[in-house]
C-alpha cells in the first residue's frame, strides 16, 4: 500500500529536481559507503554523531573503572563493595549481550 501522501511527495521531489536542488551534492557520482545493517543505518549514524554507545560498551567501561578502583583500594569494606558492584555489572553485561 502506498503512502497516503505519495503524490504530494513525488511532486515536491520532481519540483526540487527541476529547480536543481539535487545538483552538485557532496558525494554525487560516488557509490554509497558499505553498510552492514541497512535497516538501522540511520539509527547507528545518529547514535555515533551524538556519542552514544551500546549498553554493553558503557557497562564494560564502568567495569574497567571499578577494576582500577579495586586495585587501588586497601580498605576491606570498600573492596567488598567494589567486588559486589563488579559482580552485578558482570551479570548486566551478560544480559545485555544476549539481547
Amino acid at each position: 500500500m502506498d503512502h497516503p501522501l505519495i503524490d504530494l511527495i513525488s511532486a515536491r521531489i520532481a519540483a526540487a529536481e527541476a529547480e536543481g536542488a539535487f545538483d552538485n551534492l557532496p558525494g554525487a557520482g560516488r557509490p554509497l559507503p558499505p553498510c552492514d545493517d541497512p535497516e538501522n543505518a540511520v539509527l547507528h549514524r545518529i547514535m555515533a554523531e551524538n556519542g552514544a554507545v551500546p549498553e554493553v560498551v558503557s557497562l564494560s567501561r564502568e567495569l574497567a573503572r571499578l577494576r582500577a578502583e579495586l586495585r587501588e583500594a586497601s580498605d576491606r569494606t570498600e573492596r567488598r563493595r567494589l567486588i559486589t558492584e563488579m559482580s552485578l555489572l558482570e551479570a548486566r553485561i551478560e544480559i545485555a549481550k544476549r539481547r
